[in-house]
């Protein structure tokens, strides 16, 4: 019975690590169909991204279809900055380490719009993307 109860916490561990990894492949599921419908989609444990022209979608990934996002132009948008610890950093010289934030400046007096990353690198070539397609002519 003791090598039992020396086990049971072994157990235990083992049953939350398959829950959570059977979790994290359910969002990523999840996140595929979602992603389909845009040109170019970005997947991480704080956000998920869709831009579809020059439209941008986003939110919190889930294990259900995501329904009502918010979503902006990037037409409405006058400045995108990339903060690290909520500090603006130039895209020449990135920091190694940090809290990656991308921040939408919108033209009217709504707030601006933060949409956190997992990586400083994957970031700034988001910023790079988006501001090369904010500045591309529109097409119609």
């Amino acid at each position: 019975m003791e090598r039992g109860l020396l086990w049971l916490p072994l157990l235990i561990m083992f049953l939350g690590l398959a829950w959570s990894g059977w979790n994290e492949y359910q969002k990523i599921e999840t996140y595929r169909q979602w992603a389909e419908n845009f040109d170019q989609a970005k997947y991480d444990i704080y956000a998920i991204i869709g831009v579809k022209d020059k439209q941008i979608t986003w939110g919190k990934p889930r294990r259900s279809l995501p329904q009502n996002l918010p979503s902006f132009s990037l037409e409405n948008v006058t400045n995108i900055r990339l903060l690290v610890n909520n500090q603006p950093v130039e895209i020449n010289a990135l920091p190694t380490k940090g809290n990656p934030i991308l921040e939408f400046i919108l033209t009217s007096d709504q707030p601006s719009i933060k949409i956190p990353f997992t990586e400083i690198p994957l970031a700034a070539k988001w910023l790079s993307y988006l501001e090369q397609l904010r500045n591309s002519p529109t097409q119609n």
